[in-house]
């Protein structure tokens, strides 16, 4: 079969050639990379990842295909997927579809048969920046004329794009225990653990109030992971400053850490290039144990602010780099965490912190 020409473009200058995946077209978006060996269904689902041209550092990618059930939220979000070698056939017998079927009917441009190594060793030196894939255009000044109209992360606010519109439920109704969910980009199976554990949630649009939120009376409130820069995000800001000041037990998960953060007087920045994949070390400071997680951030807590702070303290490090992967507040009932403990894909060695949550409840 004739392969479709495509090309990558990066804001330096560099480019790639390689054959199309997915839909026809050309998008651009940051470029980051994912170093889990498998869950890319569920990488390509997350909202987080909202704006960003992902790369796949697993050579082979589409090989088992994808699942009705494997998803994080109802469509792929993501701006592009680069991969070395794609699988356009599957081996697993309970797949629904091809990947190249599921990226077509989700939109999604992407570019294969390029050396993927070369090319994360280029972002990691580099840094993250924006990129193009086109099956429209060779010519790169075309090329970098489309890139200059991608809006840099930084800066970018985007989570009340992804968050859902209206309030909605999850579990089960006649539960003892009523948690109101801010949505900045919830992945499904955040929600999943929380109800598994016996948990109502009332997941709510990312700029809804403290006030309307406790109309309907919660114990606890969640702060869901979720794309964009977060120091442009002084709505969510302000809610979780007042949800401090109600005294009930708040958990939050990636970008609800930078939030609680901020709303501690907590700066955040944007890191060289982020941490996303399904092996990375973080040591829980209070236990003294070690956790294997599931990561996906660009954005990060700035460690100096929270050692300054006289009301906040760190409770978990990343091994890789010693930045920031956990804060808890000592004075009020709150905590959260720069990783996926729901760990959707990834290991389950973190999944303890939900039951942390809950304990903090009163029965």
């Amino acid at each position: 079969m004739n392969k479709q020409k495509a090309t990558l473009l990066l804001a330096d200058g560099t480019a790639y050639h390689g054959t199309l995946i997915g839909k026809p077209g050309t998008n651009g978006g940051e470029i980051c990379f994912n170093t889990g060996m498998t869950g890319y269904q569920e990488i390509y689902t997350d909202p987080s990842y909202t704006g960003q041209i992902i790369v796949n550092t697993t050579p082979h990618i589409g090989n088992y295909g994808v699942i009705d059930t494997e998803v994080e939220s109802e469509t792929a979000l993501i701006s592009g997927i680069v991969v070395g070698s794609f699988s356009e056939i599957h081996s697993r017998i309970d797949a629904t579809s091809t990947l190249q079927e599921y990226l077509e009917q989700n939109n999604v441009t992407g570019i294969a048969d390029i050396d993927t190594r070369k090319l994360v060793r280029h972002i990691r030196s580099k840094g993250a920046m924006n990129a193009i894939i086109s099956s429209e255009y060779d010519d790169i000044a075309d090329l970098q004329r489309e890139l200059d109209k991608v809006p840099d992360m930084a800066g970018l606010e985007l989570s009340s794009q992804v968050s859902t519109k209206e309030p909605f439920y999850y579990g089960d109704e006649k539960a003892t225990v009523k948690i109101a969910c801010l949505d900045f980009g919830f992945k499904l199976n955040i929600l999943r653990n929380l109800a598994d554990r016996g948990v109502y949630c009332k997941v709510f649009p990312a700029k809804t109030s403290a006030a309307e939120m406790e109309e309907w009376n919660p114990d606890a409130y969640f702060l869901s992971n979720g794309p964009g820069d977060p120091a442009v995000m002084d709505y969510a800001v302000d809610t979780v400053k007042e949800i401090l000041a109600l005294n009930k037990p708040l958990f939050g998960i990636c970008l609800g850490v930078q939030l609680l953060a901020r709303a501690c007087g907590i700066g955040t920045y944007k890191m060289h290039h982020g941490h996303r994949g399904l092996n990375h070390p973080i040591k829980n400071l209070q236990t003294g144990k070690s956790e294997i997680t599931s990561q996906n951030h660009g954005f990060n807590v700035t460690k100096e602010d929270v050692e300054n702070h006289p009301d906040v303290e760190i409770t978990h490090i990343h091994l890789n780099d010693g930045t920031v992967a956990g804060i808890k507040h000592t004075s009020k009932p709150a905590f959260a965490v720069q990783y996926h403990p729901e760990s959707s894909p990834g290991p389950h060695d973190s999944r303890y912190l939900f039951d942390d949550f809950l304990a903090m409840i009163p029965n």
